[in-house]
């Protein structure tokens, strides 16, 4: 008895989806099952675009960092070598300032900073000072931030490190996938109108036929089926019209008789 008791509960709360699955309109149905497909497609679409174009626009900011990390090596490495203090000071503060960096700074192999862009010192930088990892992530005044470094002739002469800002790598990142994901939400939204309209036209035929039949149940023979078409709703019309005109017939034979 339970079990006939929860078997009928649950049945009770399913009946109701059923039926209105079942009583919906023709048009509902079409646009509704063709409006999920679309947008469970475009989902996908945008998971994937999203996906490859974060990854590629990551990689690019990989090769950025390095990229100023090795120039600032390359170009520091005769200041080093001289012991240029104020060379050493003006060429960090010129990277520090390029946009999106968040410090350039010049490490001595033993640890002590010969030249940074940012001033005071921030002490989260002093004590990752002993990392010897090319790239990482770390925060700085409660930010994150992209470090990478960049050896001194081969280490003998120090380490570059040059940290990006995150939030802004992150807009950056959002400023060229957004415009993506939003072309494609725009092309899901004409998707659904269009896979509404057609719906819409792929059940007009079927309308007039109701409509034609409804006119025949009350007894207007007169009523003639034209539908001018070669599918399957074409070959339900001629069979209207073939009933139609035997229905016609009949009455006729009946009132002669």
């Amino acid at each position: 008895m339970p079990q006939e008791t929860a078997s009928m509960e649950s049945s009770k709360y399913l009946k109701p989806v059923n039926i209105g699955w079942q009583r919906g309109g023709l048009k509902w149905k079409i646009s509704t099952t063709f409006s999920g497909l679309i947008l469970v497609l475009g989902l996908l679409v945008i998971g994937i675009v999203y996906y490859f174009t974060g990854n590629a626009l990551q990689r690019q900011v990989d090769l950025r960092s390095t990229a100023l990390a090795a120039n600032l090596a390359d170009a520091a490495a005769g200041f080093v070598t001289r012991k240029s203090t104020l060379d050493l000071d003006a060429l960090v503060a010129k990277y520090g300032r390029l946009e999106g960096v968040a410090y350039a700074l010049i490490q001595a192999p033993k640890g002590e900073i010969l030249a940074s862009s940012m001033q005071p010192f921030p002490a989260e930088l002093k004590e990752a000072e002993g990392l010897s990892r090319a790239s990482r992530v770390t925060r700085v005044r409660g930010k994150s931030v992209y470090e990478t470094r960049s050896a001194l002739l081969d280490g003998q002469l120090g380490t570059v490190r040059v940290g990006l800002w995150e939030e802004t790598v992150q807009d950056d990142m959002r400023a060229t996938i957004l415009p993506i994901v939003g072309l494609i939400v725009a092309c899901l939204a004409l998707g659904v109108g269009l896979s509404i309209m057609v719906a819409g036209k792929t059940i007009r035929p079927i309308l007039d036929l109701k409509a034609i039949a409804d006119e025949i149940s009350r007894g207007r023979l007169d009523t003639t089926v034209s539908i001018q078409s070669n599918d399957e709703v074409g070959e339900l019309g001629r069979s209207l019209e073939r009933m139609r005109a035997s229905l016609k017939a009949a009455m006729i034979r009946l009132n002669r008789e």
